[in-house]
């Protein structure tokens, strides 16, 4: 392999910046090799010496997703008095938070094609959230199956993001704030807050 020919990890990580650039001006749709090759300033072909495929690439920008979003997770938990109902409102309005203001994003962190294919061990990357979601469901309802509940009220959530980024939640409802919403989905399946 000659000088010119070896791989930079300076640009795989340019490659992986521009398609996060790019999903969030124009969505999930617009993630080409080709595109993101012409925005990093390179040939169509240099990014396959660091994805072979597509969906390795994909996988890459969508992994940065999850781990912002982890991120946002880990610093709105941070503060320890706070109860694991509260906690779950709070994880559940930066999830929603999250998915409406990346739209794009967040599309392309479920595909389902990316979470399956096992490139850059996209699951995993996702796994953790789930288990905080599964912990704190054990910790305010000890009496039922935590990772049942938590799957259900993350594809609760999961909905709610969906349908009010459509803009069908606030047309049926009427309503121009998410919240109320999300603490019908947690009253939904924890049951409802004591005192009320």
């Amino acid at each position: 392999m000659s000088e010119s020919e070896k791989p930079d990890p300076d640009l795989r990580t340019r490659l992986v910046d521009v398609g996060v650039d790019l999903v969030s001006m124009e969505g999930a749709g617009s993630l080409t090799l080709r595109e993101i090759a012409r925005r990093a300033g390179v040939s169509h072909g240099a990014p396959r010496r660091y994805f072979p495929t597509h969906l390795e690439l994909l996988s890459a920008i969508a992994r940065r997703g999850f781990v912002r979003l982890g991120v946002r997770v880990t610093t709105a938990l941070a503060d320890g008095d706070a109860g694991p109902r509260e906690q779950l409102a709070e994880l559940g309005r930066v999830y929603l938070e999250f998915a409406l203001d990346n739209p794009g994003m967040y599309e392309l962190m479920f595909r389902h094609d990316l979470l399956e294919s096992g490139h850059l061990r996209l699951r995993d990357t996702s796994l953790p959230l789930f288990g905080t979601l599964v912990d704190l469901v054990r910790r305010a309802r000890p009496d039922v199956d935590a990772r049942t509940v938590a799957g259900s009220l993350w594809a609760n959530l999961h909905g709610i993001a969906q349908l009010w980024g459509w803009g069908s939640l606030q047309l049926a409802t009427g309503a121009d704030d998410f919240t109320p919403l999300l603490s019908t989905a947690l009253d939904a399946h924890l049951g409802p807050e004591a005192g009320r």
